[in-house]
């Protein structure tokens, strides 16, 4: 008989029950949803008493409840949440990182992670090689004697370029070296870097986590404590820990991400699928769209779905998408992804305008391209209205002569 009526708590649950908080230790009374605990400071019992929770600038309880279920969905201890995806970044490469350090990076990254590293690391004499990340040959021909750190971002942001893992995981522990890899696109429901040998998987909780665009947060997760403590240290140090409010908004936002990113990411496939058919359309980046080499690396990483974001270019260029994309009616226009509305961004005015424009064109973002995050409408409503703004936009750009 199957085991679907037994008592016994699974030794290992779904990732769906995880987000559930399903498997947490509970006593008679307690509340079926964790606490909000706003304090800012713990009482003790006695002089020289150490409690887990001291001051809420170190560590707070509805904190440590994300972290302890952000770690279980990477079978890896308690993550360490900040409050934001680029203090999570920023901590990072502050705990990892000394002057005269390189970083090997991925070309096509969220634009504030390129700033940061061209712009603030290199003041403290912290050297970046920016590459092709799709090519792993090119990250092995970057890796110097002081490199300290591969940082790769995978589906980029936002081509929506692969990278492989596994090999990247190769080349790192080959050099001695350790691999961070932003998974905010897909989360761990549909990517877990750490099961392909990655060290430290990178979040910005605030997008497809949350899911619901009313928490800024942002997350590490390792399998390697001591990678962990240096990390809780820079939080300590920088006072970049997440709001125990934001912390409990992404813990009710994260009960329903499973069945929003499944959703978001099947409707997703079926326009990345429709936008590719359209003769207003000059090119679609989407995972599902991957031929060749591109295809089994996404297949094997990717567990069932390529993810919510379609970014894709209109014929016309720059005057054609902005006239696309005042015509939408169910996208709004926003810097952001992950929500479960459906959002628009222009990347090369938006998320990486920091971003040097001789850069920003040899990974693909020109001033022609849009990136969709693909929400919970329904499919035959957003097609029908992508394809009335397409028209538009073509019959404007007849009248104007678009580049």
């Amino acid at each position: 008989m199957s085991d679907i009526h037994s008592n016994t708590v699974p030794s290992a649950l779904s990732a769906d029950s995880i987000c559930l908080s399903r498997g947490r230790q509970t006593i008679d009374g307690d509340p079926l949803v964790p606490p909000l605990v706003q304090s800012t400071t713990f009482c003790r019992s006695s002089v020289g008493s150490n409690p887990d929770h001291q001051y809420s600038r170190v560590s707070n309880p509805s904190v440590a409840v994300l972290e302890e279920l952000l770690g279980n969905l990477e079978d890896a201890p308690p993550a360490v949440c900040f409050g934001t995806g680029l203090a999570a970044e920023s901590a990072l490469f502050l705990a990892l990182l000394r002057s005269g350090d390189h970083v090997v990076c991925g070309r096509c990254v969220y634009g504030g992670t390129t700033r940061f590293l061209q712009q603030f690391l290199s003041n403290l004499q912290i050297e970046t090689t920016f590459v092709d990340a799709t090519n792993t040959e090119e990250i092995r021909d970057a890796v110097l004697p002081n490199t300290r750190l591969i940082f790769i971002e995978t589906p980029s942001n936002p081509t929506l370029g692969i990278t492989d893992i596994q090999a990247c995981s190769a080349i790192a522990k080959e050099a001695g070296v350790l691999l961070a890899v932003d998974n905010t696109f897909l989360t761990p429901i549909l990517q877990r870097p750490l099961e392909h040998g990655a060290d430290i998987s990178v979040y910005s909780t605030t997008k497809f986590i949350d899911g619901h665009s009313v928490a800024l947060g942002g997350s590490l997760v390792s399998r390697d404590e001591s990678i962990l403590e240096r990390i809780k240290f820079t939080r300590k140090c920088t006072g970049a820990i997440q709001s125990p409010f934001n912390a409990w908004l992404t813990l009710n936002g994260i009960k329903t991400l499973p069945i929003r990113i499944r959703s978001q990411s099947q409707t997703a496939t079926t326009i990345a699928s429709w936008l590719d058919e359209q003769p207003e359309i000059k090119s679609v980046f989407h995972p599902s769209l991957a031929t060749g080499k591109a295809k089994e690396i996404a297949d094997r990483q990717h567990i069932g779905l390529h993810g919510a974001v379609v970014s894709f270019e209109i014929q016309g260029g720059y005057e054609a998408g902005c006239r696309f994309v005042e015509e939408l009616k169910l996208c709004t226009l926003v810097e952001h992804v992950g929500s479960v509305e459906t959002l628009i961004t222009h990347p090369a005015s938006m998320t990486h305008a920091d971003v040097p424009r001789d850069q920003r064109e040899s990974v693909g973002i020109t001033d022609g391209l849009l990136r969709l995050s693909v929400g919970l409408e329904s499919v035959h409503e957003l097609i029908p209205d992508l394809h009335r703004a397409l028209q538009i936009a073509a019959d404007h750009c007849l009248g104007v002569s678009c580049a």
